[in-house]
């Protein structure tokens, strides 16, 4: 049985990616309207994958015995910059993500709940990989410059 504390902190992470979700589906329609199809596929896809990690919470919770809830989900912006800016902003975002799986797994420490602590650590590699795939794009758009952004829009068309 999980705790209430830890239920109400999964339920709020549920709806931290949910809102996730959106962002990413925001960038990925101002994408499509400045011409960045790659850019746009990409970004929806991670909304997608943020969606799945809302799910898999909402599982976790129920399978423990839990309430999943969706609370209120706050809108996201929808006006953004250049190709850069906006994966700048996604490394940011993905940073903060990163640090509130981590509150939540000190959060099982912290209840000895060892169940919790052993789902989290799934998404504390996640978030390794997801702030380091962010970085190496951003990495990408600075050395390509404006002459080789669509190259990197082509490559990210391809995931």
């Amino acid at each position: 049985m999980i705790s209430e504390k830890l239920q109400n902190a999964l339920n709020e992470q549920i709806t931290a990616e949910m809102w996730s979700a959106n962002l990413y589906l925001s960038m990925s329609f101002y994408f499509e309207r400045e011409g960045f199809n790659g850019f746009a596929h990409w970004m929806k896809k991670q909304s997608q994958e943020e969606m799945e990690h809302a799910y898999a919470m909402a599982h976790y919770v129920m399978e423990r015995g839990g309430v999943a809830k969706v609370n209120k989900i706050d809108v996201v912006p929808d006006g953004w910059g250049t190709p850069l800016e906006v994966f700048e902003h996604v490394y940011q975002h993905e940073c903060h993500v990163s640090k509130l799986i981590d509150g939540l797994l000190e959060l099982a420490q912290a209840e000895k709940d060892y169940a919790t602590q052993n789902f989290l650590w799934g998404f504390v590699k996640e978030q390794v990989e997801e702030e380091a795939t962010a970085q190496g794009i951003v990495d990408k758009l600075k050395k390509a410059g404006e002459n080789g952004i669509f190259y990197v829009d082509a490559q990210l068309g391809g995931r």
